[in-house]
């Protein structure tokens, strides 16, 4: 299969990038396009034959859920049920926009791979001109998680999906690089406090000034299917081993130093402070306390790390406050457990 890269920037070939979409999208087969978090690739949710094209491409779970991106509220009438009034208010807060809510679903309204065989489904509308256009040019709920191979960053640029992809699947949009660079928040409204299963831009101190308390759940290695994309499984890996260290300039030097006299070469992913380690290779996070910039640059910074020879990847820790919250979160999945510690 030869992979297509249209863009949607140049005013001349923008209506046929969006046809050729929806064409593509209709006919049962996949297309990646940007969001305001990550590309996403997506495949018409009620299909599961153009749904099963996504896992395929991917190499995903098929036990892990897809998130159902709409282009407008209306739309949510045909697959969803019992919507609760403050999943409502959420929506008119926050869509479009990074927030993701787990509705209960309507028998036999998508297919049954999209769920991962549960009674819920995540949704959200993106808030992204490409997303929109497409989204409402094709008038159907589409099934997108991050373009990239399962495991590996999540792409924020088109390149970054053609890198992964090229061959798997037929058409990328390219929109330029996403803005936020992290993965929509999801909210679950199917427990008696809404939890959130996974953290992003909408941070729970958003959402509790609008529909007060809010709960916080943890990954999970249960058996059963995850309610959410990225509870489970080990995500946002790059090649070398990931090691978070804390965040202290002479703890990262002194860890440089061991790593150097075991002989291996350390590449840092941090914020401005740490530029005058003396890393192999070194990757910016944006200044210190920034933390919306750090969550734009942190997975293009992984993906960088494998442009190199290093053998380990350092990152100091960030707060687990606002947006820090979520960049946690995906520095923990990627590093699975790794600390370094002298």
């Amino acid at each position: 299969m030869k992979t297509e890269i249209m863009s949607v920037d140049n005013f001349l070939t923008r209506d046929l990038s969006y046809t050729q979409a929806v064409d593509l999208l209709s006919a049962g087969e996949t297309v990646a396009f940007p969001t305001e978090t990550v590309y996403g690739l997506g495949a018409i949710a009620t299909s599961e034959n153009a749904v099963s094209k996504i896992f395929e491409a991917k190499g995903r779970p098929q036990d892990n859920p897809l998130i159902v991106h709409i282009g407008s509220k209306e739309e949510l009438s045909t697959f969803t049920q019992n919507v609760p009034n403050l999943a409502n208010i959420c929506m008119d807060a926050f869509w479009p926009g990074p927030l993701t809510l787990v509705l209960p679903i309507k028998t036999d309204s998508l297919a049954k791979n999209v769920t991962a065989g549960l009674n819920t489904v995540g949704v959200r509308m993106p808030d992204h001109p490409v997303a929109l256009e497409l989204l409402r040019r094709l008038k159907q709920p589409v099934a997108a998680p991050s373009a990239n191979k399962s495991g590996k960053p999540s792409p924020t640029k088109a390149a970054h999906v053609y890198h992964d992809l090229n061959g798997k699947i037929p058409l990328i949009l390219d929109g330029g690089a996403t803005g936020i660079g992290l993965e929509s928040t999801v909210l679950d409204f199917t427990t008696e406090v809404p939890t959130i299963l996974r953290p992003g831009g909408v941070t729970k101190e958003m959402l509790e000034k609008v529909i007060g308390p809010v709960n916080e759940s943890k990954l999970t290695d249960e058996a059963e299917a995850p309610r959410a994309p990225g509870m489970k499984y080990a995500h946002y890996s790059p090649d070398a081993p990931v090691y978070l260290i804390e965040a202290s300039i002479s703890t990262v030097q002194q860890a440089i130093e061991q790593i150097h006299k075991d002989e291996k070469k350390v590449a840092l992913i941090a914020t401005e402070q740490f530029t005058f380690t003396k890393a192999d290779y070194y990757f910016s996070l944006g200044q210190e306390h920034q933390l919306e910039d750090a969550a734009h640059l942190l997975y293009e910074a992984l993906r960088n790390c494998d442009e190199t020879d290093a053998h380990i990847i350092l990152v100091p820790i960030f707060v687990k406050q606002g947006v820090g919250t979520a960049i946690m979160n995906r520095l923990e999945k990627a590093a699975n457990g790794n600390w370094f510690e002298s």
